[in-house]
């Protein structure tokens, strides 16, 4: 059988490359019309006509000058040179930015297919690209797709088939200055011919001193080079940008004699306006914000009571068997009151808001109104002297603090990507949005919750980006010290949604995976739990112990023992920490289901609760240590146990001060 070959999917950010691996390989690999949504690698495989194809997403990058890690996986890859042929996918809409990429690939002098994506989008905008010309001018194949609709993928097979079987030589048309070309050609001429890659590419990568190739050639005549650029008045950073604006140069000639544009109005400057507009900005992104949390809020009570329903048959049934087959009671309460009990609250209260919040944040993504935040927020992240992109991976945490951190990967500077990581869980997970829409509607706003929990929940999330932005200041000027650093950000066109794959992928790739990492570790949580709850000495359960040592301590925070240990027991799922309150107020030894809000109220009360218990404890919730997988995430992103042991203590103290101070202030 002959082995699959190897095809290298490259290009800008946000020119579909996602979509058109999934249209290619039939998997399902997240989409987003925002930069920096891919940070790996994603493989897959496909056939045509008898052979098969391993294709290969790789992040987006505008330039093989790679700055951050996940540039570096996309010029690793290329530069790997084992690749049958290189698809290099540009947007149809700004084909000379995409083009600069275009020419570097074909540089290295790997076979090169220039895939030009999103026709639709371009005769939106009245922008015509005339193919042919530019197959042409470059000397390679180039094919026009719409990467969400399949039918037009045919052309595309058919040609990287064809130039994996005569790979074609691939020209270079990108000459720079003189000078330069000069000290090229001495450098090329101590490498061997068959290097990889190609022996200009090495040399001009030498030139701008890439450690990776510093043993090709004898530091004396890399450094001979130089000196004769820098005899000819050109500095280091000079040749740099005469390399990049060479490329530019030739990017920008060849875009102009294949592009036609009609004039026409830009909708999506209209709507920029309001939505990136100097005094409308913060007042939409509110605005979209409170109607995010009302349907969320809305539309999640009456599935999760179904649930809550569904589970509680599920256990009777449980219960029944156990009986039929004599099972002893610590097991029966072991495994069905403590591990079944506690998997089935994860699910009923998680599932509901994570499969409604998922969707409408995705269409936010899919719609492109993401990087608008980031727009929005650059200015207040770099006066906090941080990146404007960390507005993007907070976003990320509001579904999964753990998903946030490894988005972390798309900002260049490695003191800012830290930044990112360390204040990424002081806006709330999914995880958290059940135990404060709880706390906020029975103490602050009634049960009949609302437009009054979505706007109280708003002012708390508002309050998490504000303690993001301070915590960020914070640090910035201690312990991670140092300068913003500038970083452009594309602002892509608004499209059409694609509402039917958005809902099914949200609910698969994303509810569903996050819910099963939560039941995992969920499972052994409940077994715990149920062991602290009916261990007893002299008469007094562990947990009540646990309690009554954590209370003086609590009462400060204006909580009580029982809360703080709930919080403790609630590290691997925030989800469980208002039924192991229950618990430990009614003395059962199980979780407990309260399903009538009224009822649950008249519990928090009769055990001490008051409004300033409830806001103390939606701030702790809002400010204390990650979850289990969100520390792990960090320790894999960050390779020190040290950053992990700050990301869980930063939020813990910013949540132990900040109730201190409510509760000693509360008249």
């Amino acid at each position: 059988m002959t082995a699959p070959r190897r095809i290298l999917l490259v290009g800008n950010p946000n020119v579909g490359k996602s979509t058109l691996f999934n249209a290619l390989t039939g998997l399902h690999q997240h989409t987003g019309n925002w930069p920096g949504k891919t940070v790996s690698q994603a493989q897959g495989t496909y056939r045509h006509r008898g052979q098969t194809y391993r294709l290969v997403d790789t992040p987006g990058t505008y330039s093989l000058l790679a700055r951050s890690p996940d540039e570096e996986v996309t010029r690793d890859a290329l530069c790997a040179a084992d690749a049958a042929a290189v698809v290099v996918v540009c947007d149809a809409t700004c084909l000379s930015r995409n083009l600069n990429l275009a020419l570097q690939v074909m540089e290295i002098g790997l076979p090169t297919v220039v895939c030009v994506n999103l026709l639709d989008e371009a005769r939106r905008r009245r922008i015509y690209p005339d193919l042919l010309r530019l197959e042409k001018q470059l000397g390679v194949p180039v094919v026009g797709t719409i990467a969400k609709k399949k039918r037009t993928l045919t052309r595309l097979r058919d040609t990287v088939a064809r130039v994996c079987d005569t790979p074609p030589s691939v020209p270079s048309y990108i000459r720079y200055d003189t000078a330069i070309e000069n000290a090229v050609a001495a450098l090329r001429s101590h490498l061997p011919p068959r290097t990889v890659p190609t022996p200009r590419y090495v040399a001009l990568r030498l030139l701008e001193g890439d450690d990776r190739y510093r043993d090709a050639v004898p530091a004396r005549i890399v450094e001979d080079a130089c000196k004769h650029l820098r005899q000819q008045g050109i500095t280091e950073d000079g040749w740099r940008d005469r390399l990049v604006a060479g490329v530019i140069r030739r990017a920008d000639t060849v875009s102009a004699g294949v592009v036609k544009q009609q004039p026409g109005h830009d909708p999506d400057r209209r709507i920029d306006r309001v939505l990136t507009g100097r005094l409308t900005a913060y007042p939409m992104m509110i605005l979209l914000l409170l109607l995010l949390f009302y349907i969320t809020i809305e539309g999640a009570n009456a599935p999760s009571q179904w649930l809550t329903a569904l589970f509680a048959r599920g256990e009777q049934g449980l219960t029944a068997l156990c009986r039929t087959l004599a099972v002893p009671d610590w097991l029966h309460g072991a495994l069905v009151l403590g591990v079944y009990r506690v998997l089935a609250w994860v699910v009923a209260v998680m599932l509901p808001p994570m499969a409604i919040f998922f969707p409408l944040f995705t269409l936010l993504e899919d719609v492109g109104y993401l990087p608008r935040i980031a727009y929005n927020l650059d200015r207040p992240f770099r006066r906090c002297r941080a990146c404007g992109k960390q507005a993007l991976t907070m976003c990320m945490g509001f579904g999964c603090n753990a998903v946030g951190v490894t988005g972390c990967r798309i900002i260049d500077s490695p003191r800012e990507r830290l930044l990112a990581i360390l204040t990424n869980s002081l806006v709330p997970c999914n995880g958290r949005f059940p135990t404060l829409i709880t706390l906020l509607t029975l103490f602050f706003v009634g049960t009949a919750g609302g437009w009054g929990a979505a706007a109280l929940l708003t002012l708390f999330i508002l309050l998490g980006i504000g303690a993001t932005l301070g915590v960020t200041w914070l640090l910035s000027v201690t312990l991670l010290r140092g300068a913003p650093s500038a970083f452009t950000l594309e602002l892509p066109s608004y499209r059409r949604p694609q509402v039917g794959q958005v809902l099914v992928r949200s609910v698969l790739d994303r509810t569903l995976f996050v819910l099963g990492r939560a039941a995992a570790v969920a499972a052994p949580a409940g077994l715990i739990l149920w062991l602290t709850a009916n261990i007893t000495v002299a008469g007094t359960s562990l947990l009540q112990y646990g309690a009554a040592f954590l209370d003086p301590f609590a009462r400060l925070m204006g909580l009580d023992g029982v809360i703080l240990i709930a919080f403790i027991l609630g590290f691997p799922a925030n989800e469980i920490v208002v039924p192991i309150i229950l618990m430990a107020y009614l003395a059962t030894g199980t979780l407990t289901d309260i399903s009538d809000l009224d009822a649950l109220r008249q519990i928090l009360v009769a055990n001490g609760w008051t409004a300033r218990t409830a806001l103390c404890t939606v701030l702790f919730s809002l400010f204390h240590w990650p979850c289990s997988t969100t520390l792990l995430t960090i320790r894999k992103e960050t390779g020190r146990w040290r950053w992990v042991a700050a990301a869980a203590l930063i939020p813990t103290l910013l949540g132990i001060v900040t109730c201190m101070l409510v509760n000693a202030l509360w008249v």
